[in-house]
């Protein structure tokens, strides 16, 4: 089977994978062609004629995802060729056609014909900056090394971190404290006045032992639900009728604790698994369309662990790898992939969440049960939404890991491999789980249908987009532990 072929055959099972099987409308292929060929004014039009045919079909079956990715990838892609030479010509003041068109053959430099015309990715200069050799050493000798003050904030909590564990200082005794405020503000008009629009917005999970005491401090709306903690995307949700010619707020403040955690693995010290439990059987299992064990990801998880038996050791290799191999880099809409651990070793780079969902997939792959979680990075001056995970070991329990954190720039081993076996202090966990439901469920495609960071809108009318919208989070550290 060819990859085009492949892609619309993965497209077409993640639609019945979000709907289910209707006999009663089945999806027009020949629109999945023409969006796998970026041909997607033709595709839209194959819409249309397909409910013309088939009238009283609704098209919030299979057909809202497809419209949605080619509306998402659209914005996504927004660059043109003069505006991404324009942002290269610093650096490349006489760059050829040939040297543009290797960095889009490599995927370099995101591009992608959409109805006939070259479009970029909006980072997609930045990025090349990251994962192509000549591009930065080319913006270094401009530009100069830079140093991330993030690691460097980074390299000096964690050895601090650590120097305060090996003295037998608890980690409660090291916890932080956080207030957060959070809001979306809807655009004025997007929906119709006096429509009801839905709002989920991420809220704080108990997860023991590294988050409780989640308190609601307040919320803008008299009538609002908070998802029981079984819920593993946790969301406070509000319903509000918009007013013509302002926006629509949704807000709230609640503070809770947040405490870091270091293991020291002892790879001798730790149990075999007990395959047969629930609890292996479940994370160790695939979770399609992103965790799925290819050829491809079989054969790598091999190829790492080659002769490793420890699942201490499993783990550091495949950590090491992905360290070594694939570059953090800014992402295109998780919604607006197929599989991402694919995406990922095609092109050898992807953001937090990639990287992670690329580490869970081998480390499954090769009998290693983990779990997804996520949130906010709270670092100061560094705030963002972040990904990262667990790993369970027998004996031991869940242990936290930090894929795009890395390894540290450290001559000290524990210090260089702490986001192996540890995590800072510095989060907001809001998610225990990805791609799950909401309380209340949401009825259309979700603009993230993997994470849940940001919120998430809609209307009777459909999904509310992130560009209609916009979210915002000040965070009050209420306390800051000694190191």
């Amino acid at each position: 089977m060819g990859q085009r072929s492949q892609n619309i055959v993965i497209l077409l099972l993640s639609v019945i994978f979000f709907y289910g099987c209707n006999p009663a409308i089945q999806p027009d292929k020949k629109a999945f062609e023409l969006f796998e060929e970026g041909r997607f004014s033709e595709a839209r039009e194959q819409i249309k004629l397909f409910f013309q045919k088939n009238p009283g079909k609704k098209q919030a079956g299979y057909f809202e995802i497809l419209q949605a990715k080619m509306d998402r990838i659209e914005i996504d892609f927004s660059k043109t060729e003069p505006e991404v030479r324009k942002e290269l010509l610093p650096y490349f003041p006489d760059l050829t056609k040939q040297q543009l068109e290797t960095w889009e053959n490599s995927g370099n430099l995101e591009m992608r014909k959409i109805d006939g015309e070259k479009r970029y990715f909006r980072n997609a200069v930045p990025n090349l900056f990251r994962v192509d050799s000549l591009a930065r050493k080319a913006k270094i000798s401009k530009d100069g090394e830079f140093t991330d003050p993030l690691d460097v904030f980074r390299l000096k909590n964690t050895a601090g971190l650590i120097e305060n564990f090996e003295k037998g200082i608890s980690q409660d005794e090291l916890a932080h404290k956080f207030q957060i405020d959070f809001s979306i503000t809807l655009k004025p008009d997007v929906v119709p006045a006096g429509e009801t629009v839905k709002c989920w917005m991420p809220f704080p999970r108990e997860s023991l032992p590294r988050q409780k005491n989640v308190k609601l401090l307040s919320v803008n709306s008299e009538n609002y639900h908070i998802a029981d903690n079984s819920f593993l995307q946790r969301s406070l949700y509000i319903e509000k009728e918009t007013l013509a010619g302002q926006p629509t707020v949704f807000s709230f403040s609640a503070e809770f604790k947040t405490q870091p955690e270091w293991i020291q693995l002892s790879p001798e010290k730790i149990e075999p698994y007990n395959n047969s439990s629930e609890l292996n059987k479940t994370y160790t299992a695939e979770l399609p369309p992103h965790i799925v064990f290819s050829e491809e990801i079989k054969s790598l998880a091999t190829k790492i662990t080659s002769g490793i038996s420890n699942p201490v050791e499993k783990v550091k290799a495949i950590y090491y790898w992905i360290n070594h191999n694939i570059p953090w880099a800014s992402a295109l809409e998780y919604s607006t992939f197929e599989n991402i651990p694919e995406y990922v070793l095609k092109y050898r780079k992807g953001d937090c969440g990639m990287q992670t969902l690329l580490f869970m997939s081998l480390a499954r792959a090769s009998g290693i049960p983990c779990k997804w979680q996520s949130g906010w990075m709270l670092h100061p001056g560094q705030m963002n939404l972040h990904d990262w995970c667990e790993v369970y070991y027998e004996g031991v329990g869940w242990v936290p890991l930090d894929q795009s954190f890395g390894l540290q720039d450290s001559e000290d081993l524990e210090v260089k491999d702490f986001y192996i076996s540890g995590i800072d202090g510095y989060r907001l966990i809001v998610n225990d789980d990805f791609s799950r439901e909401f309380d209340p469920p949401k009825r259309y495609f979700r603009s993230e249908p993997i994470d849940f960071q940001r919120g998430e809108l809609e209307w009777n009318g459909g999904n509310i987009y992130f560009d209609q919208w916009s979210y915002k989070m000040n965070v009050t550290y209420l306390n800051e532990p000694e190191l």
